[in-house]
């Protein structure tokens, strides 16, 4: 089975930047996703593959900007104005049906990357 694998995660002060990558992009839709400790998975931004749409938690909207790049087969999030309550694990999916706001609508998972964000 395909394998998902997130890469740029770190450690950074708030109001600095990150931009996570995942490959391959697999499938129509592509999502991030985090969990912070102690709480569930959230949806972070999703993206539609040939129309390019895009999708986003009202929490980092304006801040964060998902894109894809089919050449290279990646998805990346961009993360802008980093907060504290940023700070999780972030996963990258790949949706195979249903609303792109729930986890359960995606059945590929990267392993996670660590996303800090300090004060």
């Amino acid at each position: 089975q395909v394998q998902l694998v997130e890469s740029g995660g770190g450690l950074v002060q708030a109001g600095d930047s990150l931009r996570l990558s995942c490959a391959p992009s697999s499938r129509y839709t592509m999502g991030w996703f985090r969990q912070a400790p102690g709480q569930e998975r959230e949806f972070v931004a999703a993206i539609l593959w040939n129309i390019g749409s895009t999708f986003y938690a009202d929490s980092v909207e304006g801040r964060f900007t998902i894109s894809r790049d089919n050449a290279k087969n990646t998805v990346y999030l961009q993360m802008n104005s980093l907060k504290p309550e940023d700070t999780a694990v972030y996963y990258c999916a790949a949706r195979s049906g249903g609303t792109v706001y729930s986890s359960r609508s995606y059945d590929l998972w990267g392993q996670g990357t660590q996303v800090t964000v300090s004060s």
